[in-house]
């Protein structure tokens, strides 16, 4: 079953309010460099060409209308200028910003267009939905000059886990996330057609202010400049640290990225901690009991308002249902015996949901969510021996092309299972000939084409983008990410959470043989860290009240200098006591992350 594509109230609830945009909408950092740019996606307007799925397409046309938007009276939203919305709610004396979207450029030029229709009003508060970057980068483009007395809260864990993902392991995501939103693909109806939860993620400068306030219960009340809001926690949903919260003079509901226009993933293809579909219905089941009889509209912080009582409480409950059906069904299924491959090749949904457009598998897909299901309860193991101990992809290739007959019969065997419709089971027999020899022409040009193929069929916006950047790959090389998660953010990370970005950079096998024990005491923050080399892993103890066997240097600091001397800086300003050459001892142990490693290749 399909939906009805006759059915025009998504295209009106999107359009609805609409007060500006910027002409063009093409948006630059200081130095001149384009990091958002909506130019080239006037193919949407047309009619859908044969290289794109048609509920894709549909998306992107909705998607593609941007620009400053009335929810309600008092309420406003910027969408369009990024992957993700920024919502803004005016007070006694300003505006509360939620959600900042991306990058600091994208941000501040959202807020610009808003101020040129509303007025110079300052920015009076910031709320972070959750811990994702897509909803908190932009910050310093809403608050130039840091929060200094502007209140920003966020739901409880918020900093632990938005440094967990986007720095600890950001490298590794970012790396992925570059084929999951196809940043590297040209704009068109053989490439880049959009992201399913919004058109595009810009690529300017992301920056981290921590929250000065936690929400810490559902039911917690907070007054913003005048602007009464009751929140609801909602922890482990779309992101470990998330929460909805209600405006009661506005009668308008946020649902942060719990129910927004398409069935979102319980494990992205980036990689994420797997998300707990069952706890996710549960707090969309309760938003409706807290809040639905009391809202006129309910928005988030992607895809476009929902109007009406009765029009928001079928949207949320539906989204409920499909969570829960993902998880039971997966469960049931598991029961029997299943494995996560076996129950999603078989995982239907029930007609109602399957006709709905906003469960439409654009951004998550029922195939990727029911395995993660599945990764959630039982891993990545199967069950099966086999499986336990497999070679790696390199060698298992050389072993199956031998068995074949040779990489040129192994791309012979794809092309015919190309040729034939199978393009599942060419891309697993070029993907073995790739490496087993990738520098073997025909077979990275029959893979790309395998890949091209799916890619232009694909319903969800983050499978086209995996295989059509690994077509892309395959043919020209690979393009290093140009966003920097990292970089701006380091300066509101803890300074423990700085110690434990250097502890996943050393090489253990290096560290080993090495002792190596350092005092830093810090006059701010004040407190102490000791970091010893243990067994090739550096360990971290805050205020140590044992005494060390021997301590081979001392310092003493700043946050602010340890932050330079991690940028490559001396020890000039800061105070030292025993051997300066420790800390270059440690620094050698340290390996550089690659943004650019290989995906398609070995």
């Amino acid at each position: 079953m399909a939906p009805d594509f006759s059915d025009r109230s998504d295209f009106d609830d999107a359009e609805r309010g609409f007060v500006a945009t910027l002409e063009p909408l093409k948006i630059t950092d200081a130095e001149g460099r384009i990091v958002f740019d909506l130019s080239g996606y006037e193919f949407l307007d047309g009619d859908c060409p044969d290289t794109v799925d048609p509920g894709l397409f549909r998306q992107s046309r909705l998607c593609v209308k941007n620009g400053l938007f009335e929810v309600v009276e008092g309420i406003y939203q910027i969408r369009g200028f990024d992957l993700s919305n920024m919502t803004l709610v005016e007070g006694d004396t300003g505006v509360i910003v939620i959600d900042p979207l991306v990058s600091v450029e994208c941000a501040a030029a959202g807020l610009a267009l808003y101020r040129k229709h509303r007025g110079e009003r300052p920015v009076t508060g910031v709320i972070y939905t959750h811990s994702h970057g897509d909803h908190f980068g932009g910050v310093l483009g809403v608050l130039p000059d840091g929060a200094g007395d502007v209140p920003i809260l966020a739901p409880a864990g918020f900093m632990a886990e938005a440094v967990s993902e986007n720095v600890y392991a950001g490298i590794a995501m970012n790396r992925r996330g570059n084929y999951m939103y196809g940043v590297t693909l040209p704009v068109g109806p053989q490439g880049h057609v959009g992201a399913g939860l919004g058109l595009q993620g810009s690529t300017g400068q992301v920056s981290l202010l921590a929250p000065t306030l936690d929400v810490t219960y559902t039911g917690q009340t907070e007054t913003l400049d005048g602007v009464p809001i009751v929140f609801q926690i909602t922890p482990g949903t779309e992101a470990p640290s998330e929460m909805n919260f209600h405006f009661p003079r506005h009668r308008a509901l946020c649902m942060a990225e719990n129910a927004t226009h398409t069935l979102h993933n319980l494990l992205t293809l980036r990689g994420a901690q797997v998300r707990d579909p069952r706890m996710w219905s549960h707090y969309l089941d309760e938003a409706i009991e807290l809040f639905a009889d009391a809202s006129d509209v309910v928005f988030a912080s992607h895809h476009w308002p929902t109007w009406g009582t009765d029009n928001l409480v079928r949207f949320v409950s539906q989204q409920r249902d499909l969570y829960i059906y993902l998880h039971d069904q997966t469960v049931r299924r598991m029961n029997q015996g299943m494995t996560g491959v076996e129950i999603a090749e078989e995982m239907t949904l029930p007609p109602a949901l399957e006709e709905a457009w906003h469960a439409r598998g654009y951004y998550g897909s029922v195939s990727h969510n029911v395995k993660a299901i599945y990764q959630r309860y039982l891993g990545w193991f199967d069950g099966h021996p086999s499986s336990l101990w497999q070679h790696p992809p390199t060698a298992l290739a050389h072993r199956y092309v031998q068995v074949i007959g040779g990489i040129d019969a192994v791309v012979e065997h794809g092309r015919r299972f190309s040729d034939e419709g199978d393009l599942r089971f060419a891309a697993e027999l070029l993907k073995h000939a790739v490496f087993a020899d990738p520098d073997h022409a025909p077979a990275r040009e029959a893979l790309a084409e395998v890949y091209t193929r799916l890619g232009h069929g694909s319903e969800n916006a983050t499978w086209r983008g995996f295989y059509l950047t690994g077509a892309k790959e395959l043919r020209e090389g690979i393009t290093a990410p140009e966003l920097d998660l990292g970089g701006g953010m380091a300066a509101a990370l803890s300074v423990e959470q700085l110690f434990d970005t250097l502890a996943i950079r050393v090489d253990g096998l290096r560290a080993a043989g090495e002792s190596l024990c350092i005092d830093w005491h810090f006059t701010e923050p004040d407190l102490t860290i000791r970091t010893m080399l243990s067994n090739g892993a550096l360990i971290r103890t805050r205020d140590p009240r044992s005494v060390a066997t021997k301590v081979d240097l001392s310092l003493t600091l700043t946050k602010s200098q340890l932050l330079g001397l991690l940028a490559g800086g001396d020890l000039d300003a800061v105070t030292t006591d025993g051997d300066e050459t420790a800390l270059r001892r440690l620094f050698g142990l340290l390996d550089e992350p690659s943004p650019a490693f290989a995906i398609v290749t070995p």
